[in-house]
């Protein structure tokens, strides 16, 4: 199930503090009390944003700037992808480390025992076949729902193999990234799935932005 550690906030009070450079002739200083006037100032911004046709009254919050490391299953990564100001700073590799896996470990509780097997067999097969020596005159023949495949030589095998592997590798097979985004994006995200019928993941998620600086009153909006 999903995890986020290693949450890092940067340039929270700079931002809110610059929310009121529109009204300013010169630049400001970075102080408690140009803080403390600045939440309130934000938290104005932020209801505007909520109530009013302006959706962006409150862009000052794209400065605030999270990273965060996170563990997830597979079938969550499309649904996260669609927002376009979360950075993928970089991530853990299916196609690099996926034969190397303890899938028993890397899978969450809802992949059955028997298809972490069946994965287990392919990657057998592929690694029985990367042992062998490539000599004249071996072959190898896939099923593939029906289709016989016949591999003359050992690359075109492992090919093969490897594509058994993979595609027949679960949606619940856990890998990990670590993730750069903004204030801003965690909001949209919030009010967007909150109530997501994955209640495990994106309810972890939810969670872990309630829980940011001032997200009651800058992401909330309450």
């Amino acid at each position: 199930m999903l995890k986020i550690e290693n949450v890092k906030v940067y340039d929270l009070k700079e931002s809110v503090i610059a929310s009121g450079n529109a009204m300013r002739l010169v630049p400001v200083e970075y102080t408690e009390e140009e803080f403390q006037k600045g939440l309130i100032r934000m938290k104005k911004l932020v209801n505007a944003s909520k109530t009013t046709d302006v959706h962006c009254h409150d862009n000052a919050l794209t400065g605030i700037r999270v990273s965060f490391d996170v563990t997830y299953p597979q079938y969550w990564t499309p649904e996260f992808q669609r927002y376009h100001f979360a950075d993928i700073v970089t991530s853990s590799s299916k196609m690099h480390r996926l034969l190397k896996m303890n899938l028993s470990e890397a899978c969450n509780k809802y992949v059955s025992q028997e298809i972490i097997n069946e994965v287990n067999s392919y990657i057998n097969s592929y690694n029985t076949i990367a042992a062998d020596e490539d000599r004249e005159g071996l072959s190898y023949i896939f099923d593939l729902r029906g289709e016989k495949i016949t591999c003359n030589t050992k690359q075109e095998a492992l090919y093969y193999a490897w594509m058994r592997v993979l595609s027949n590798t679960p949606l619940g097979l856990e890998l990990f990234m670590r993730i750069s985004t903004n204030y801003k994006q965690l909001q949209t995200i919030y009010h967007q799935r909150k109530n997501h019928k994955l209640k495990e993941d994106w309810g972890a998620f939810i969670k872990f932005i309630e829980e940011l600086p001032y997200s009651k009153e800058l992401i909330l909006g309450e």
